[in-house]
């Protein structure tokens, strides 16, 4: 008798699975139609607000979920260290200019571009230290968030969206970003369908005749972190019938030039595909599937401004004498237990690896992409300058003193685990990629990414260019790092 009641259990238990794991978590479009026009731009850079700035910081966040949050956070802490007195309490923070994010990268890349420097006092108790898992089934023994993870997504947009939405952002949209920074912000995720980057820009909401300005921050957030599995596919809509959308001539351009690259070839076809009725329903996952650094948005908004010195304007072009790009890597080496044994993996550690794969190729990619685009960028960058005469250069500059055309120096740094002690690296290693650590953990991250930071050899390179000396180390459970300045005589 007890065996009968167990064996009905049992199926009554597999049953209900079954209709459960048709069940996943199904997510509605998140955008709005735009029927007046095309977007405006994510930031305009105002010429007022780039003074006599010779300095331009770009920095990249990867993916890697809080790890890669709190990792990013401690970059942004040595930057404000840097060159930081009374007179210059943030450093070097008030000279980036430009942030892309994936996957838990994009939390800090959002929240700083949105409110600069001013994210230092609050990430870490506000975000950093949280439970950002307080909405989410992720119970990985329960087997109904299992069957429904694997028939596409046990948590909805709206779990780990609502508490970014309740913990940072408040309800800021795009609009809002354009409105009150100066940080060109870049937010990545997957478009799973065109197997391509897609990144939350004018240019994109424009073939989808939708209006990127109202588009809460939250929400492209939490699409560039929605992990395969974890989170079902979150979707945008194309409302091409409301709106006669055209293709911009520098996409046109790009898109037939047989030396463009194949990402430009990829994301003219793809956009096409938004504003015909071939991709009604977008379905957008992790950035890091296909751009684990978010540096596929560079290639584009060079393609995109078709001169020498795009993405900057040619004020910046002139003004600008030193460019640093950092990219911080925060990921780790992978669990391969299974390669101890036969057999395996299978299941979930099956998908998982296969995932994990994607993401290790497309970072290894996405840097050397990036390296070679920023290198061409600095030389084209030098033959606009030089191709000035004398009356643009005090046009633009507002002087000629002191004019070199040639004085441009490009620093290009990837700051990992890599360079840490190995006892450190261990520590990092153990820590998962998911939305909710434990403290020390998070203070581990945040450590790791200044140390990191300090370590890299590009990046003292631009602080001696520029006259400041490495940061020393910051005392045991401070949260800055005192620089120190070079004298005339040092």
């Amino acid at each position: 008798m007890n065996c009968s009641l167990q064996r009905a259990r049992s199926a009554l238990i597999f049953f209900s699975v079954l209709i459960i794991a048709g069940c996943a978590a199904t997510n509605q479009p998140i955008n709005q139609p735009k029927l007046d026009g095309s977007n405006a731009p994510i930031v305009e850079v105002d010429s007022d607000a780039l003074a006599d700035d010779s300095l331009f910081i770009g920095l990249a966040f990867s993916g890697g979920g809080m790890r890669a949050s709190a990792f990013s956070y401690g970059m942004l802490e040595t930057l404000q260290a840097a060159g930081r007195d009374s007179d210059n309490p943030d450093g070097l923070l008030p000279h980036v200019r430009l942030v892309t994010g994936v996957s838990g990268g994009s939390v800090t890349a959002a929240y700083f571009g949105l409110n600069g420097a001013e994210i230092m006092d609050g990430y870490r108790d506000d975000y950093l230290i949280r439970d950002a898992e307080k909405y989410m089934a992720n119970s990985g023994f329960n087997p109904v968030t299992i069957a429904r993870g694997l028939s596409g997504g046990a948590n909805g947009r709206r779990t780990f969206g609502r508490f970014l939405n309740e913990a940072l952002f408040h309800g800021a949209t795009f609009g809002d970003l354009a409105r009150r920074s100066d940080i060109l912000t870049w937010i990545n995720a997957t478009d799973m369908a065109n197997k391509s980057t897609f990144l939350f820009s004018p240019e994109t909401f424009d073939a989808l005749c939708s209006d990127l300005s109202r588009l809460p921050l939250s929400e492209a957030v939490s699409a560039s972190a929605a992990f395969p599995i974890v989170f079902s596919p979150v979707v945008l809509e194309s409302h091409g019938e409301n709106c006669d959308y055209s293709e911009p001539d520098w996409l046109t351009s790009a898109r037939f030039n047989p030396e463009a690259t194949s990402v430009l070839r990829l994301h003219g076809k793809t956009l096409e595909s938004y504003a015909s009725a071939e991709t009604p329903f977008v379905k957008l996952l992790d950035g890091g599937i296909t751009d684990n650094f978010g540096t596929t948005a560079l290639s584009i908004a060079r393609a995109k401004s078709q001169n020498l010195h795009g993405p900057l304007t040619a004020q910046q072009a002139v003004r600008v004498n030193r460019l640093m790009f950092l990219v911080a890597n925060a990921g780790v080496e992978s669990n391969t237990d299974w390669t101890q044994q036969v057999g395996g993996p299978g299941g979930v550690a099956l998908a998982m690896s296969i995932v994990g794969t994607s993401m290790g190729s497309a970072t290894r990619t996405a840097y050397d992409t990036m390296r070679l685009t920023l290198d061409d960028w600095h030389k084209d960058v030098v033959e606009f300058r030089c191709s000035l005469s004398t009356a643009q250069v005090r046009r633009l500059r507002g002087t000629t003193s002191g004019w070199d055309c040639r004085d441009v120096k490009l620093f290009v740094g990837e700051v990992s685990f890599d360079g840490l002690g190995s006892d450190m690296r261990a520590q990092l290693n153990d820590i998962p990629t998911r939305l909710k650590l434990p403290v020390e953990q998070v203070d581990l991250a945040i450590q790791a990414g200044r140390l990191a930071t300090r370590q890299n050899a590009e990046f003292n390179g631009f602080l001696r260019s520029v006259g400041i000396t490495r940061p020393s180390a910051p005392a045991a459970g401070a949260t800055q790092i005192a620089p120190t300045r070079i004298t005339p005589d040092g």
